[in-house]
C-alpha cells in the first residue's frame, strides 16, 4: 500500500522518520517568525502561507528535487514577483491570479527551481496586489526573509541530522566485472526517461546507484542459491 519512503517516515524514529521532519520544520517555521515578527507592526503579513509547504519539503523530502535550496528561494521569490506585477498589470482577479500561476511554472521550470509551493506564492501575491496593494516592499520584506530563513535552517538542520543539504546524489556502487550485474548504461536510463516523457520527483543519478544497489543485491542472493 505504502511505497518504501513513505512507510520510513512512518516510523517516528530514524534519519527519515516523522519525527525528524516535524521538528525540523518546527524550527525552520520558528527561525521564520523570529526574524520577521517586526514587520507585524506595519501591518504585513510576517509569515507566508507557502512557507509551510516549503517546510513541507525541505524536511521531509529534502533528497527532493524540488526540496533543493535554489528551488526553495529561485522558486518562491520568482514566483512571488510574477504574482505582484500579474496583480498591478491585470485588473481581473481571476486573469491575474490564473495567469500569475502559469507564467510562474514556465519561469521556474526554465530556471531550473520548480517548487511547488511558489504556485501558492504568485497565486498569494497575485491577489494581494490586488486588495491590498501589495508592492517590491512585500517581495523584498517579509518574503525574502521568511525564505532566507527556511533555506538557513533546511541547511543547519539536514545536515544535522544526517542529510547533506543541498542533496548530494548516493554514489553507484562498483559492480563486479564478468557477471551480468551492470550491464545496462546510462545511456539505457536516460533513453527509458525519454521514453515516459515524464517529470519524476527524484534525481536522475539516484536513480541510477538505486538501480546498481538492487543489481548487487539480486547478484548476491542469485549466488548464495548456486552454492
Amino acid at each position: 500500500m505504502f511505497g518504501a519512503g513513505v512507510r520510513a517516515q512512518l516510523r517516528p524514529g530514524g534519519r527519515l522518520g516523522w519525527v525528524r521532519s516535524a521538528v525540523g520544520a518546527f524550527f525552520g517555521i520558528a527561525l521564520a517568525a523570529m526574524l520577521a515578527k517586526p514587520f507585524a507592526a506595519a501591518g504585513a503579513p510576517w509569515l507566508v502561507a507557502p512557507l509551510g509547504a516549503s517546510a513541507v519539503l525541505v524536511f521531509a523530502v529534502p533528497a527532493s528535487p524540488l526540496a533543493q535550496p535554489w528551488s526553495v528561494a529561485g522558486g518562491n521569490l520568482i514566483s512571488a514577483a510574477i504574482g505582484l506585477l500579474c496583480g498591478h498589470m491585470l485588473g481581473e482577479p481571476w486573469i491575474a491570479a490564473s495567469v500569475a500561476v502559469g507564467l510562474a511554472i514556465a519561469a521556474m521550470t526554465l530556471a531550473r527551481c520548480l517548487h511547488p509551493p511558489g504556485g501558492a506564492c504568485a497565486l498569494l501575491c497575485a491577489m494581494g496586489a490586488q486588495a491590498n496593494g501589495w508592492g517590491a516592499a512585500f517581495l523584498l520584506m517579509p518574503l525574502a526573509l521568511n525564505v532566507a530563513a527556511m533555506v538557513a535552517a533546511g541547511w543547519v538542520y539536514n545536515n544535522a541530522t544526517g542529510h547533506a543539504w543541498p542533496h548530494r546524489p548516493h554514489p553507484a556502487p562498483p559492480l563486479p566485472a564478468g557477471t551480468w550485474a551492470g550491464t545496462y548504461d546510462i545511456a539505457d536510463l536516460d533513453a527509458t526517461l525519454a521514453e515516459w516523457d515524464e517529470v519524476l520527483d527524484v534525481d536522475r543519478d539516484d536513480l541510477d546507484a538505486l538501480f546498481r544497489e538492487v543489481e548487487q543485491r539480486v547478484l548476491k542472493r542469485w549466488r548464495e542459491s548456486r552454492r
